[in-house]
């Protein structure tokens, strides 16, 4: 299983929040691979997935950002109805929680990812081996071309 890393970034809920770390980011070269931002009334997080996040936590703590850099596992899934369900109903079967996650289309109706962040990666790991699943790591949702196929 390949090891996969995102910026989890606790922000305040108001204007200009996400342009501040997103200028730090562009200024030092970092490319965003995907984002959420969650909010819940005043506060809420950024989740960041870069092209190089142990750096880019580095960068963004120089610049007084508190940053997390927290261990996250990209399974691919067919893209198609119930595509995600089969993982889901494994994890929850053994009592995995998951604690965020998000998801984005590589080729449609064919191949998406899957990206989250569990309560217990060992046990998501073993679970996800036995089941045939696969995983990207970091380099690999470095250099990935979603919608490769589109004629822009």
């Amino acid at each position: 299983m390949t090891t996969a890393y995102q910026l989890t970034i606790p922000v305040e809920n108001k204007p200009g929040t996400l342009a501040e770390v997103s200028s730090i980011l562009a200024r030092e070269k970092f490319n965003i691979r995907a984002i959420t931002i969650s909010s819940f009334g005043e506060s809420g997080f950024l989740n960041i997935m870069v092209d190089d996040p142990k750096l880019a936590k580095k960068t963004l703590e120089k610049e007084g950002v508190v940053v997390e850099l927290k261990e996250i596992i990209a399974v691919i899934l067919d893209d198609k109805p119930g595509g995600m369900d089969k993982l889901v109903q494994y994890m929850s079967e053994e009592r995995i929680n998951i604690e965020n996650a998000y998801g984005f289309v590589l080729e449609s109706h064919k191949t998406a990812v899957f990206v989250i962040d569990v309560s217990d990666i060992e046990s998501t790991r073993r679970l996800l081996r036995d089941k045939g699943f696969k995983t990207l790591g970091t380099e690999e949702l470095a250099t990935i071309e979603p919608f490769h196929y589109l004629k822009y």
